[in-house]
């Protein structure tokens, strides 16, 4: 394989963080335009983002990394256990986080500017922790996988990719379609539209 070449499965994993970093950022700013006196979107559409970063992970990038990438490398060593614990008990840790979110955006709905600076800064608290928890995967794990992983590891990791459902492509499920929720963000948020574009 050429050295310039990337793995299939890192690309997507690659792409995955970007697509979630521009959809958490676009979060953050929409909280920041409520207390800025501005138009904001409507709260639909940051409530179609917390949907999507609860889903599209939950069903698409954490088991690629937990069952597939993070498994081949404990198979290879036991060098990077700690953070890989780590690393799987904050996809956890996430789903908890987004979950005080969704709470924090209703009771603003329900109450408005007395309770914003809560929301703000559970959001702002969210988007870092998912910020470091993407760096330590970028940094720490894909540079050790290209180390120790074979390349029957790899032929795996990146059959899997190709057997998963793409949400950018044609594929739904349940009847419904990341795709099209993406989109809906990417409609109302011109930096995730940007971000989908430079892909």
């Amino acid at each position: 394989m050429n050295d310039t070449t990337e793995r299939a499965a890192l690309h997507v994993i690659r792409l995955d963080h970007k697509r979630l970093a521009s959809v958490t950022e676009a979060m953050l700013d929409f909280v920041r335009m409520l207390g800025e006196g501005g138009s904001p979107p409507d709260p639909i559409v940051l409530r179609a983002m917390l949907y999507y970063i609860r889903e599209y992970p939950e069903q698409f990038h954490h088991p690629m990394e937990d069952r597939f990438l993070f498994a081949a490398l404990r198979s290879r060593t036991d060098d990077f256990d700690d953070v890989l614990d780590e690393l799987q008990c904050e996809h956890i840790e996430g789903d908890v986080r987004l979950r005080n979110l969704e709470h924090a955006l209703t009771r603003f709905e329900l109450k408005g500017e007395a309770v914003l600076l809560g929301l703000r800064t559970l959001m702002e608290q969210y988007v870092d922790f998912c910020a470091n928890h993407r760096r330590v995967e970028e940094t720490v794990i894909i540079p050790a996988a290209e180390r120790f992983l074979t390349e029957a590891d790899w032929a795996c990791l990146d059959a899997a990719v190709e057997r998963r459902l793409d949400p950018f492509g044609e594929a739904t499920f349940e009847g419904e379609s990341l795709a099209s929720l993406y989109r809906l963000i990417a409609n109302a948020v011109p930096a995730v539209a940007e971000a989908h574009q430079n892909a």
